[in-house]
């Protein structure tokens, strides 16, 4: 669908909370194929880090979900971003229901959140959303004891608040970024996506957090995300 107008919904920097490269591996795309799509068809365009990153909202995420399972179905990239576009995906419900894989998976056991927080109440209130989810959670105050967890013993995700320490959530982010591929949510009552995002993180979120959202992405990135599972 060349030369098709740009969806409304191109992503407002406020909604732009993913990496490419976590939204890559959410859905099993080449970062690459992600890139090529935006430039060829202009429809789902992400917004731009100070850095010049690509950051993408959830609604684009769902939209590029649903772009991945037509393809999986048999049709070309652009009848894909056609349908796409008479779907008028920024609508949730105008989306077919098995294209949002809404059904919830289940946790595992081992599948555990290391909060680093500053703020222990703060903790408390976040480690309680994720505990409803089902998720073990590890909760640390110190950015060096939890930089000897994502050594020894690494979790499924990381939430760093980055002002963890008088703002030594940065430096815990590029370590966990050298330690292997756990993914990382920052968290942060000051807009500091534009660092986070060169740290390497995953995805940010702005204080105070939303629960429902918050749970979501830690669900996203942890790969337990339903919708974003590979293939029908």
């Amino acid at each position: 669908m060349e030369g098709a107008a740009r969806m409304e919904g191109s992503a407002d920097r406020a909604d732009a909370i993913y990496s490419i490269g976590a939204v890559a591996r959410m859905l099993g795309l080449p970062a690459q194929t992600l890139r090529a799509w935006e430039d060829r068809y202009q429809q789902i365009v992400p917004a731009r880090s100070g850095g010049g990153q690509r950051l993408y909202s959830r609604d684009q995420v769902d939209q590029l979900s649903f772009i991945r399972n037509q393809i999986e179905k048999g049709l070309q990239p652009a009848d894909a971003h056609r349908l796409l576009a008479q779907q008028h995906p920024k609508d949730a419900e105008s989306i077919p229901a098995d294209q949002h894989r809404v059904l919830r998976a289940g946790v595992g056991s081992a599948t555990t959140v290391l909060l680093a927080e500053r703020d222990p109440y703060a903790a408390d209130f976040a480690e309680y959303f994720l505990r409803t989810e089902g998720y073990a959670v590890r909760i640390v105050l110190d950015p060096a004891v939890a930089a000897e967890i994502l050594r020894d013993e690494p979790p499924s995700v990381l939430v760093v608040d980055l002002l963890i320490s008088g703002g030594a959530g940065l430096a815990l982010c590029r370590t966990a970024q050298d330690n292997g591929p756990v993914p990382v949510l920052a968290v942060s009552a000051v807009d500091s996506r534009d660092q986070a995002f060169a740290a390497g993180v995953d995805a940010f979120l702005l204080k105070p957090l939303e629960p429902l959202r918050f749970v979501s992405t830690v669900r996203d990135l942890v790969g337990t995300s339903a919708y974003l599972r590979q293939r029908s």
